[in-house]
C-alpha cells in the first residue's frame, strides 16, 4: 500500500470519526505508528481529519435546529433543551472535552447550535483533539 493511500486512509477515519458516525480513530493511529511511519506526520494528519469533522458537526449544529420539531428529528425538543442548557452552563470550556467518546461529538454540535464563535471553537476543539493523539503516541511509542 502506498504511503498517500495510508495517510488518506488515517484522515478518513480522523474525520469520520470526528463526525456522529460511530467510529474511532484511535486504533489505526496506533497501528501505523507501531508499522513504522512518520510520527509527526501521523499526528498531522489526524489531527487536521479530526477537527475538520469536528467542523463538520459545527456546521450541522448551525443549521439543524430549524429541524427539531420534525418527527424524524433524532431529539426531542426536550432532549435539545437540556442540552441546550448544559452548554449555557458550562460553555465553550466544555469542548476541551470533544475528545471524549460518546460525548465529545454531540459537544461539537451543540456549540454549532448555540453559535459558538469558529475561531474559538477551533482553538479548544484542536488543543483537545491534538492532545489526545499526543498523549496517545507518546504511549505507543514510548511502549514499543
Amino acid at each position: 500500500m502506498s504511503s498517500v493511500s495510508v495517510y488518506a486512509g488515517l484522515f478518513l477515519a480522523a474525520l469520520a470519526a470526528a463526525t456522529i458516525l460511530p467510529m474511532q480513530s484511535e486504533a489505526v493511529l496506533v497501528g501505523l505508528l507501531l508499522s513504522g511511519y512518520t510520527p509527526w506526520l501521523l499526528l498531522t494528519v489526524a489531527s487536521v481529519g479530526n477537527v475538520l469533522g469536528s467542523v463538520i458537526n459545527w456546521l450541522l449544529g448551525r443549521g439543524i435546529e430549524r429541524f427539531r420539531d420534525r418527527p424524524w428529528f433524532p431529539a426531542r425538543g426536550a432532549q435539545l433543551d437540556r442540552a441546550q442548557r448544559w452548554y449555557r452552563r458550562y460553555g465553550k470550556w466544555s469542548l476541551l472535552l470533544s475528545w471524549v467518546p460518546i460525548v465529545g461529538d454531540p459537544l461539537t454540535v451543540m456549540a454549532g447550535v448555540m453559535r459558538e464563535p469558529l475561531p474559538m471553537f477551533l482553538l479548544l476543539v484542536t488543543i483537545a483533539k491534538v492532545g489526545r493523539y499526543l498523549v496517545l503516541a507518546a504511549l505507543t511509542l514510548g511502549l514499543s
